[in-house]
């Protein structure tokens, strides 16, 4: 609940700068991830914005960055930086939502082919009727074939090792 309401905040107040305002996001969390310690308080929210203001240079326009450089400084103030993973992926989600971007997640056992992949973006759109694509491939050898698609509310599973547990499950059921 927390991280959808920083995450309308954020895509509220950079509106049409949204989207480059989470990549200048992602840059600067990345750091501030790796320092040890407690994170949290005014005293510490002042000093994280030094080194972020240091180390922003050439990450995005000014307000993106200025925007960027605040946030992160007021959710490590009100001890809410703990969130961030989620904060980020709420953002994502409320961008895709008003571009009209549908998230794929497609996990294989193999590598994709390039024409399977078109193919499977172009029935996407087909089907879902999306102006935007955004797709992302994940390689799950114990899949041990085929794939399994997560695109909105659609699930597919052309798994082998969907088909066999499947097939384990109605022959559990027929004894």
């Amino acid at each position: 609940m927390r991280a959808n309401r920083w995450a309308a905040v954020f895509v509220t107040v950079l509106g049409e700068h949204a989207a480059e305002g989470l990549a200048c996001l992602k840059a600067l969390v990345q750091p501030v991830k790796t320092i040890s310690g407690a994170l949290f308080g005014y005293s510490a929210a002042r000093r994280l914005e030094q080194l972020l203001r240091e180390s922003a240079a050439g990450v995005g326009t000014d307000v993106t960055i200025e925007y960027a450089i605040r946030f992160i400084t007021l959710l490590v103030a009100r001890n809410q930086f703990k969130y961030i993973d989620m904060i980020l992926q709420k953002i994502e989600e409320r961008i895709d939502k008003h571009t009209g971007t549908l998230a794929v997640t497609i996990e294989s056992a193999t590598p994709l082919d390039s024409v399977f992949e078109q193919e499977l973006m172009r029935r996407i759109v087909q089907r879902t009727g999306a102006a935007n694509i955004k797709m992302k491939t994940r390689m799950v050898p114990a899949l041990l074939g085929g794939y399994r698609l997560r695109a909105g509310g659609l699930y597919v599973d052309a798994s082998v090792k969907g088909q066999m547990d499947t097939m384990q499950a109605d022959l559990e059921a027929a004894l």
